[in-house]
């Protein structure tokens, strides 16, 4: 029986087409997966569904429990027993775990709210998730994963029948990710269907019981897994074969070591403690080295102390610059010295959501634009033009905001925007988080692009297969040491896990 069907679901947006008559339809007590590559429509398909996007807002009809439903917000979608988890956790960091669960829904007791009870009640919501931590604690001092687990504790709260999972495992190691997975399975014990958007095609073919293709805003297929192959499944995804996840790339390193790191040391006095310790390493011309390791190994804290130290760590260390040493104290000399950095988090950090393409394409380089103080919007104009079209952003105008592109276009105009510096080091940190098969090809030509034209390359990523079949090295962070240095013939992920856990 289906406890869920959308029939004939439309949505436009201004000038783009989002959702086209989509069916799609979730049978009771199941863990179903949806896919499809970024822009395909997932997440506008998710908003309708628990009232992000009112009823006013679509053509077409829900079906929930056998009743046709319109949700006009997401109280009302809620009221129902349905629940979305965002790939941006809806949580506030200075609250506590408990106030945070019960946020929205407290519990009251003559018109005051029971706190005595509340808490009563979170203990219970957190075993459920397998959550140990104080009940008091800000959510702020918590992991990614643990937060993870608080926000699917508060859909518990909320007596969920129907759960969303919009990339719940995009910002989580794997050990972390298989641990959700079983909550999951766990959940599904006691009623709980799951609807899991996931980019990780590996974990969907491991979870899901029935998996849903979008593309361009159309179902393309829905079928049980036992159905499905991974091939078929990207097929499906993006129209066309792709053999190769990772595109091949003569390995025509040349012996000019362009950027050299020496004894980098860098210790947060806000933690005390050394974030890290005494590292070196370097990158040659036409090279791509990764930075691989668990989750807060130091693999970032390397990356920015390189880029300018703009958090303001206490740092010991050389850097050279075709055998010259170089003084690198904020992020204007990292640029000056033709070093560019693009940030883990492209929302928070990479791009200005609400500005246009071409703002955010030149905003890092705008002195070669400007003259007497007036940018020359002309100039402006024609080199976003450029990068849009040698990189391949999918959008009708540079004009476009960058809110409304897909993950993988927000990640090009990031990259252009860094390359527009014309950098002769690039460090890419976590370049393909959060994004599609078909963009993450793309992105992976880029860099072979980059490097046969000279560049060096710094790749920071937590998708092992990704960082060795990238990379022409690979350095191994632990615990804010290089613990490790491994030739791409001799680099396998066992060899990986082993350095970045011993």
């Amino acid at each position: 029986m289906n406890i869920l069907e959308m029939r004939n679901i439309t949505k436009i947006f201004p000038g783009v087409k989002a959702l086209d008559n989509v069916n799609f339809s979730v049978k009771e007590g199941e863990i179903h997966c949806l896919v499809g590559e970024n822009g395909a429509g997932k997440s506008t398909l998710m908003k309708i569904l628990s009232g992000v996007y009112p009823a006013s807002d679509y053509d077409g009809n829900i079906i929930f429990n056998g009743n046709v439903v319109e949700f006009r917000s997401i109280r009302d979608s809620e009221q129902l027993g349905i629940a979305i988890i965002h790939q941006e956790l809806a949580l506030i960091p200075d609250l506590s775990v408990y106030e945070n669960i019960f946020l929205g829904h407290e519990i009251k007791k003559q018109g005051f709210i029971d706190w005595n009870k509340t808490i009563q009640q979170v203990d219970q919501y957190l075993q459920m998730v397998g959550l140990d931590v104080k009940p008091e604690r800000a959510v702020k001092t918590l992991s990614v994963s643990k937060q993870q687990l608080v926000e699917i504790a508060k859909a518990l709260s909320k007596q969920v029948r129907l759960l969303i999972l919009d990339e719940p495992t995009a910002a989580l190691n794997e050990e972390e990710s298989d641990n959700l997975l079983q909550l999951l399975r766990q959940l599904q014990t006691q009623g709980v269907t799951s609807i899991m958007i996931s980019h990780k095609l590996k974990e969907v073919m491991e979870i899901a019981e029935t998996i849903t293709v979008l593309r361009d805003g159309k179902t393309i297929s829905s079928e049980p897994k036992s159905r499905m192959t991974m091939q078929s499944i990207i097929k499906n995804m993006v129209g066309r074969e792709i053999t190769d996840v990772f595109p091949k790339r003569d390995h025509n390193v040349t012996d000019k070591v362009r950027f050299e790191v020496k004894g980098l040391t860098a210790y947060d006095p806000e933690l005390r403690r050394d974030l890290i310790k005494d590292a070196s390493f370097f990158v040659k011309e036409g090279e791509v080295i990764g930075l691989a390791g668990l989750m807060g190994a130091g693999r970032t804290e390397i990356a920015l102390s390189i880029f300018g130290n703009y958090l303001g760590y206490d740092m010991q260390g050389e850097f050279y610059i075709d055998d010259h040493m170089v003084e690198i104290k904020s992020p204007q000399q990292a640029i000056k010295h033709g070093i560019a950095y693009v940030s883990e988090d492209r929302k928070g950090n990479g791009l200005i959501l609400i500005q246009d393409i071409r703002k955010n394409i030149t905003l890092a380089n705008l002195s070669t634009l400007t003259s007497k103080g007036f940018i020359d919007a002309n100039k402006e104009i024609t080199i976003a033009n450029d990068y849009k079209d040698s990189i391949n952003i999918k959008t009708p105008s540079i004009e476009q905001k960058v809110q409304n592109l897909s993950g993988g276009n927000q990640q090009k105009v990031s990259v252009s925007k860094w390359l527009f510096t014309n950098p002769k080091v690039l460090i890419l940190d976590e370049p393909t988080r959060g994004i599609d098969v078909g963009a993450k090809y793309e992105i992976y030509t880029i860099i072979n692009d980059l490097v046969k034209q000279g560049m060096s390359i710094i790749l920071i990523s937590s998708e092992l297969p990704e960082v060795i079949s990238m990379s022409d090295r690979v350095y191994v962070v632990n615990s804010g040491r290089i613990s490790g240095v491994l030739d791409r013939q001799d680099a396998t992920q066992e060899r990986v896990m082993e350095l970045a856990t011993h």
